[in-house]
């Protein structure tokens, strides 16, 4: 294909022409992203409309760095979840610094994962624990879902955590609107019968506009969406700076972690349909994107699955099909006024079914069955991401330490071989990785080994078994051999690896020769 807008130098970036798949694709996305982007608005505590700033620019900007032609760009529940957990405490959900807050947090996601992708370390995208990712995202479903519970039937429970709410809700059916129970039951029905006979199947949309001719039909007295202004996205930095200190780290936090999901989508499509794919455009790209909805008064936004799954089902074939999504809703702004009838309930029941597929606690019982090590990790962010609740950011960071603690526990276990032969020579054949967290249990367990066979005369130090040596290691290593020679033993190193021997060199010198064999 010709490109539109040729390269750029040093990232290969081109727009090739659009086909007439994108432009079918590109539709039929933003009908789903319109309701979408604004029930997860509300998810991370902003007004509705908000959500239609961050669907119409920022799609447009990721398609311009993206290196997959189909991920779609946009609001997404869980990105949303992390914001609303960032800005708590900070200022009261809805208000006007609360929204500037949540420009601000985009704009600081955007930077980061922008510097990210121009510093080509992409490659992060392939070092989260995918224990990690497996409890923090079956939490996060819990906690999406219970946050909707109260909006689904139209109760209004008491100020509290989101589970306490939830779990007031349902165990107060009194407080229940008979009319929201059956939007919201038919809107889910509506949607999942809908994608079994085909995931093209408008359901949302169907939803949506069912609930609005509902609610004008019958005059419905629930809470409904109300104030939709009609408004086009104002580029502005008139932003809180002074409270940036207050939100860098969960910025930092939900540009890594939230990016977990449009890189996983992109590796994904890569491989069927057997194309490359980079996670430096990638994160360039999602940071493109954060920085314009930061500078259009927007919040945090990420690639979605689901919307990615219909873009390239509904024929995409260029990175075109984003681009027009938000060219779609871009234009559908000065209308969104007729959205106001639609009542809040089709949008709680919108992030349920969207989210309940998240929910796979079967999972993490099966991992229990392969990897205790691997299952503890995934359980103990799983239940940091509910305790913690609603700052879900601090849960993933407790996840990411408890990888780190249990990946340092495994490798600072020594695994050693000993044979002694008749004539008194003892040989010693460590296996594994020594690194400085494993030198001192390398100490112990060479000394103590000596200590057991006093009669060896001769000790040979096999390092054929070695995977890596790093300083510290090394240096605990000739202690060991040291103390041994003081002692009156012959001690000598066979089988040194070539990636090995550099890092001897440095710790024996010339001495190496003497004791090598």
């Amino acid at each position: 294909m010709n490109d539109l807008s040729g390269r750029v130098s040093g990232w290969g970036l081109s727009l090739p022409r659009p086909v007439w798949g994108d432009l079918i694709a590109g539709i039929s996305v933003a009908t789903i992203l319109i309701p979408q982007s604004m029930a997860y608005a509300e998810l991370a505590g902003l007004p509705a409309f908000v959500g239609l700033i961050a669907a119409a620019l920022p799609p447009i900007a990721a398609a311009i760095f993206a290196s997959s032609p189909y991920l779609q760009t946009g609001p997404v529940a869980m990105t949303s979840l992390l914001t609303a957990g960032a800005l708590v405490g900070l200022a009261a959900p809805f208000s006007s610094e609360y929204i500037k807050l949540a420009a601000m947090l985009a704009l600081v996601v955007g930077v980061v994962r922008a510097g990210v992708g121009l510093l080509r370390a992409g490659v992060v995208a392939y070092l989260m624990s995918q224990p990690v990712i497996m409890g923090f995202t079956n939490g996060a479903a819990i906690l999406i879902i219970a946050s909707q519970i109260p909006t689904a039937v139209a109760a209004n429970p008491p100020d509290g955590r989101v589970l306490q709410r939830a779990w007031w809700t349902l165990i107060h059916p009194g407080e229940w609107e008979p009319e929201a129970v059956m939007i919201s039951v038919l809107t889910a029905a509506v949607i999942v019968i809908g994608r079994r006979f085909s995931p093209l199947f408008p359901g949302v949309l169907i939803a949506v506009v069912g609930g609005i001719v509902f609610s004008l039909a019958t005059d419905y007295a629930g809470p409904v969406l109300d104030n939709v202004p009609s408004q086009l996205p104002n580029l502005s930095l008139d932003l809180p700076w002074n409270m940036l200190d207050e939100i860098l780290l969960a910025g930092a936090v939900i540009a890594l972690v939230g990016f977990a999901e449009p890189a996983s989508i992109a590796r994904a499509y890569a491989a069927r349909e057997r194309t490359s794919w980079s996670p430096d455009r990638e994160f360039l790209s999602q940071g493109a994107a954060n920085v314009v909805s930061g500078l259009t008064g927007a919040f945090p936004v990420g690639g979605s699955f689901s919307r990615t799954s219909i873009n390239h089902l509904a024929g995409a074939k260029t990175r075109w099909s984003g681009a027009i999504t938000g060219f779609v809703v871009l234009v559908f702004l000065p209308f969104a006024s007729v959205l106001e009838p639609l009542p809040r309930a089709v949008l709680a029941a919108i992030v349920i079914t969207a989210v309940a597929k998240l929910l796979r606690l079967d999972l993490l019982i099966k991992l229990w069955k392969f990897s205790k090590p691997q299952a503890l990790i995934a359980w103990i962010t799983f239940a940091a991401t509910l305790v913690l609740a609603p700052r879900i950011d601090l849960a993933v960071l407790v996840g990411i330490v408890t990888a780190v603690a249990v990946h340092l526990w495994r490798e600072s276990d020594v695994d050693v071989e000993l044979e002694v032969r008749r004539d008194g020579t003892a040989r010693i054949r460590p296996e594994g990785v020594f690194w400085f967290g494993s030198a001192p249990e390398l100490q112990k367990v060479l000394n103590e080994l000596l200590v057991a066979y006093p009669q060896a005369k001769r000790v040979e130090v096999d390092l054929s078994g070695l995977g890596r040596v790093d300083y510290s290691s090394a240096v605990a290593l000739r202690e060991v051999i040291d103390d041994a020679r003081e002692a009156g033993l012959g001690v000598y190193v066979i089988g040194v690896p070539d990636h090995a021997r550099r890092i001897l060199l440095a710790v024996w010198g010339d001495e190496l020769e003497q004791v090598e064999r």
